[in-house]
């Protein structure tokens, strides 16, 4: 369902919270979303903005499946199953978000409710934007999160890692400037398939249409597709010029650091009639979940290649993505270390990897942990590699200017030997016994 649907879902079971006192974009409205630990928040009142703010909607597991009218248990089939076989969207001629355009000199973010998280921040910044350009050579389209640095009433500077899809379509263009739409205000499907790094010529809009119907409709001013139901969309071109982006938190909690980065002129913003903007914590589970959950299907795609994989987290302790428990069905000795590869392989940032019996709760991080106590031994199941490509987020890795973030990589074996010669791999437990039998 759109973003509008599932508020009024929210609204209706009671579980959406409305503050329709006055609060400001300067570090307010970050620190009460916070507060409420990101439960979906709706901000009436905006001091700096006539627009409405809402926060939360992808908090948890429990609301990304509620919004794609899923269980919990089909999620991962289900976006295992979009990343294999996307749907071409289609495109209708006319749409919601283009209800209300601005061109030339009407155009002015400067009425947008754009947040200051912190006051670490370099300025005010948009974290919930999905970006969608086109490779100048294959014409293929590519949509992905980029961060946003507000800048002036018309130009944001956008963080862009290197050796990604912007950067690279960037490189294929002799002048140096590419179109750019920006979409604020999201269905989950759309969120879910822009932080899903797919094979080079997949579509990820149509990973979001095969999660439900995603309509396009093209820009009015660049020769690009952008999602019928979203809130608002700037259209611009990334230009040559440079400027200094951040610092800014980021998905690990620690303030990135700052850089010479593009610039985006945007010439033209539609919206809804009477939009609402999305906004999502940086650091927090929103980012969280957006940047990690994605990665569990394509780790587990890597893994049933291998083995019989059951289950995959990326836990929100290795910062949503760095770590993750990969659970599989064990028929093999060397099935576990199998298991480690496939797993680097279905995630190219991943830095630590722990792989379980299915009698393991993956979700419970006492139960993993006593998996490794009883189950793993360093001196024959700890896979060590070192110089690996890694993550331009750990802040612990070579993040030496000009060059690929590298980093040392870990795998824990903490699966049972397929052959035993003594009893202690299995847990013993208690006879199930209904307690109102014996305490009322």
């Amino acid at each position: 369902m759109d973003l509008r649907s599932f508020i009024d879902l929210l609204q209706k079971s009671g579980e959406l919270t409305k503050i329709t006192k006055p609060v400001s974009t300067e570090y307010e409205l970050a620190g009460i979303i916070n507060a409420l630990e990101e439960k979906p928040v709706f901000f009436e009142n905006v001091k700096e903005s006539g627009f409405p703010v809402i926060a939360g909607l992808v908090s948890s597991k429990e609301l990304i499946c509620r919004s794609l009218g899923i269980t919990k248990e089909q999620l991962l089939p289900k976006l295992s199953l979009a990343i294999e076989k996307p749907i071409a969207p289609q495109v209708v001629e006319k749409a919601p978000c283009q209800e209300v355009v601005y061109t030339g000199a009407e155009v002015d973010l400067t009425k947008l409710p754009i947040m200051h998280y912190t006051d670490k921040d370099g300025g005010k910044y948009i974290a919930s934007a999905v970006s969608i350009i086109k490779d100048p050579k294959t014409g293929q389209r590519n949509m992905c999160f980029h961060r946003l640095m507000f800048k002036d009433k018309n130009h944001f500077i956008v963080r862009i890692v290197e050796n990604r899809g912007t950067d690279s379509a960037l490189k294929k263009v002799p002048e140096g400037e590419l179109e750019i739409a920006i979409c604020v205000g999201n269905s989950t499907a759309v969120l879910l398939a822009a932080a899903t790094s797919l094979s080079v010529g997949v579509d990820e809009l149509g990973m979001a249409n095969a999660l439900e119907k995603t309509d396009l409709v093209k820009c009015k001013t660049v020769n690009l597709e952008v999602p019928a139901e979203a809130e608002f969309v700037f259209e611009g071109r990334i230009t040559k010029e440079k400027a200094l982006e951040g610092p800014f938190l980021d998905l690990t909690g620690v303030i990135d650091r700052t850089r010479q980065q593009p610039v985006i002129e945007i010439t033209c913003i539609t919206h809804r009639k009477n939009p609402i903007y999305q906004t999502i914590l940086a650091g927090k589970n929103e980012h969280k979940f957006l940047m990690g959950m994605p990665k569990e299907p394509t780790i587990y795609n890597e893994v049933n290649k291998v083995c019989q994989c059951k289950d995959v987290y990326i836990t929100p302790g290795g910062c949503s993505w760095l770590h993750a428990v990969v659970q599989i069905h064990k028929t093999q000795a060397d099935e576990g270390r199998k298991a480690i590869f496939a797993a680097f392989e279905g995630h190219k940032s991943l830095k630590h990897v722990i792989v379980v019996d299915e009698d393991i709760n993956i979700y419970d991080p006492h139960d993993v942990e006593w998996a490794i106590s009883t189950r793993f031994q360093a001196d024959k199941n700890l896979i060590v590699m070192s110089n690996q490509s890694g993550s331009s987020l750990d802040p612990s890795g070579d993040l030496s200017e000009g060059k690929k973030a590298t980093t040392a990589k870990a795998g824990i074996d903490a699966t049972t030997p397929v052959v035993t010669t003594g009893k202690g791999f299995k847990k013993e437990d208690y006879i199930k016994v209904d307690l109102n039998k014996y305490c009322n």
